[in-house]
């Protein structure tokens, strides 16, 4: 089901390869993580994986909208369009219903409440610092580490500002 999710993103975001790619990097990342942390849970591993993909699905609706791609509206924007592609394939309710949550709050740390939206947050946090080219400057690195909690994100964190 992971694939159909992920189809359903590109479908989704068209041509618009910086959002794809984006999404797919967080995967990789989330992915990354959750196995070096040992999650094992099917479901866990299932919100997880569907989270990151459709992250910042409602990105395209919050520029449409608001001319902005400002979190809140992403978190506002979001959950509706995440429900409508997770309902295509048949997503059991518990889950989509985590996920819609995490989605509607993923620029928020103050909400995060588990180590599902905990492992989004830090592959997302990743993938905004590499993109943002920030990993040359070790003065964002204290403030960054203080909010990953996993041994595995701040492990690759480490590494990427090249800490020891």
């Amino acid at each position: 089901m992971k694939e159909q999710v992920i189809q359903e993103m590109k479908d989704y975001f068209g041509s618009d390869e910086k959002r794809i790619n984006h999404a797919l990097h967080v995967l990789k990342y989330a992915e990354e993580i959750a196995e070096k942390e040992n999650i094992t849970d099917k479901k866990k591993l299932q919100v997880i994986q569907y989270t990151t993909i459709l992250h910042d699905i409602g990105i395209h609706e919050a520029e449409k909208k608001y001319h902005s791609t400002a979190g809140k509206y992403q978190e506002q924007e979001g959950p509706p369009i995440a429900e409508q592609l997770l309902k295509k394939i048949d997503v059991d309710q518990e889950i989509m219903d985590r996920i819609l949550f995490i989605i509607a709050n993923h620029h928020t740390y103050s909400k995060i409440d588990g180590k599902d939206f905990q492992v989004l947050w830090e592959a997302d946090m990743l993938v905004n610092l590499e993109e943002k080219d920030l990993f040359k400057d070790k003065d964002h690195y204290p403030y960054i580490d203080n909010t990953f909690k996993t041994d595995a994100g701040k492990e690759i964190l480490k590494k990427a500002y090249q800490i020891d």
